[in-house]
């Protein structure tokens, strides 16, 4: 039986990453990719969109708001992240902010037959931005708790298995 003292002297890793300088990295990589999906929407997007077939152009433009939604809720979680890692917010004030924040509950249409048609940019960047929704999400499970595949026997409960997953995310992996 272990003593409630030595548990709360656990190191969580995801919990290290998003309190400590080595959050600054991810958070770059998201705010640029914020940035970069909005340039992009607003200027070769929008000209890539126009050419597209009817069908296309629907599922262009309801793609593209999932695409700034994730990647808005993504930002979300970054920002309260560093409010906390700078000290501006507590964990319990991040804790009741970021309830406001969806990760992973958008889905995708990578599986309609006119997703291939889609322009490569707009595509890669959709792919891109699950990805680092993934990645957080991952990292908000760790820190907080919330959600997650709870099913007996994943990797999510093994112990090992989320201390290697999050090496993996911490190294963008």
């Amino acid at each position: 039986m272990t003593d409630s003292r030595e548990d709360d002297r656990t190191v969580k890793l995801a919990e290290h990453l998003a309190f400590s300088r080595s959050f600054q990295p991810l958070f770059n990589e998201g705010m640029a990719m914020v940035d970069e999906t909005a340039g992009y929407l607003d200027g070769e997007g929008r000209a890539e969109a126009k050419r597209l077939d009817r069908a296309g152009a629907t599922l262009y433009a309801a793609e593209s708001m999932r695409l700034t939604t994730r990647l808005m809720q993504v930002a979300s979680w970054l920002l309260l992240q560093r409010a906390a890692n700078q000290g501006d917010m507590s964990r319990s004030q991040v804790e009741a902010e970021k309830v406001k924040v969806r990760l992973e509950g958008l889905g995708s249409a990578k599986e309609s037959p006119q997703y291939g048609q889609l322009p490569e940019r707009f595509r890669d960047l959709v792919e891109r931005a699950i990805k680092l929704e993934r990645r957080i999400a991952m990292l908000d499970r760790e820190i907080y708790g919330t959600g997650g595949p709870d099913e007996p026997g994943t990797e999510a409960n093994n112990p090992v298995g989320q201390q290697i997953d999050l090496l993996k995310t911490a190294f963008h992996g």
